[in-house]
């Protein structure tokens, strides 16, 4: 692979979530995220001696933490991802065909927890056809959003959809998500971002938002990124313990979990938002 960078990368950047009513609260936390394109991920594990493909590595990508829970397939390491991915799009009506890269976290020394998966999925041509919003709570549920995208004329994609699952339990039901997001690119140095704004009927609940810069797949890459960021997938799970110590002790009451969604993924459809939609600021 000398000279020739992968479809995959590492993307190095911050966690910001701003909570704005009943009580604020805000954090930001350093990370790094593994953009992987699913049809690469053999070649990764071949190439790289710091990434592992369905085995234990300094950084790795295990299938099974992926799709639906569940789901397994030959040796128990899990589903054909890209299958189940262009599964879902046939089925909501929406044509693939193309690269689905899925943005996540790795696998770091073995350990890993993703609160938030987004699966970019793509036409035959290289044009972005959906983004699924794989959602994860601390309860052991999984579930997925998938909603139809375009990129407007700066580059950036607006979507909606309704909350249906259970993730904080200092968060109510009734709430919508609202996504703008920067989708990555191919080269070193861009930006990809991708921003939440959680609204109820009365306006702004909740600001997250992931940015980062792209920094081309090498061992080198992946050793510094674990240099910097040791225990990183360990200090995402503690982080979201404390962080919800913080709120229990600012008074918010704990909402009881309803049952998971009868289907593992929600079809939004017309989701796609106009450039014109109101810009949010965390």
């Amino acid at each position: 692979m000398e000279g020739r960078p992968f479809a995959s990368g590492l993307y190095v950047g911050s966690v910001m979530h701003h909570r704005v009513k009943p009580v604020r609260h805000r954090l930001s936390y350093r990370v790094f995220s593994l953009l992987a394109d699913l049809d690469e991920l053999p070649l990764l594990d071949r190439e790289l001696r710091l990434f592992a493909h369905n085995r234990f590595g300094l950084l790795g990508f295990r299938d099974r933490d992926f799709g639906p829970l569940g789901g397994m397939g030959l040796g128990g390491m899990g589903i054909d991802l890209k299958g189940w991915a262009e599964g879902q799009l046939a089925a909501a009506g929406i044509e693939g065909g193309g690269p689905v890269r899925l943005l996540c976290f790795p696998r770091v020394l073995g350990f890993v927890f993703n609160p938030l998966c987004v699966w970019f999925c793509h036409r035959r041509d290289g044009t972005l056809a959906a983004v699924i919003h794989e959602v994860s709570n601390t309860f052991g549920q999984r579930h997925a959003y998938l909603i139809p995208a375009a990129a407007g004329p700066d580059g950036l994609v607006r979507q909606r959809c309704d909350k249906g699952f259970y993730v904080s339990p200092f968060m109510d039901m009734e709430t919508a998500y609202h996504f703008r997001i920067r989708p990555p690119g191919g080269l070193a140095g861009e930006p990809l971002a991708v921003s939440i704004r959680q609204t109820d009927a009365e306006g702004p609940v909740l600001h997250a938002a992931l940015t980062a810069r792209r920094v081309e797949l090498t061992d080198a890459a992946i050793l510094g990124a674990w240099a910097r960021h040791p225990l990183m997938t360990a200090k995402v799970v503690a982080g979201i313990h404390w962080e919800a110590l913080h709120l229990w002790r600012k008074g918010l009451a704990i909402r009881p979990r309803p049952p998971a969604p009868a289907h593992p993924v929600t079809v939004v459809k017309s989701a796609i938002l106009p450039v014109s939609e109101k810009a949010f600021r965390p």
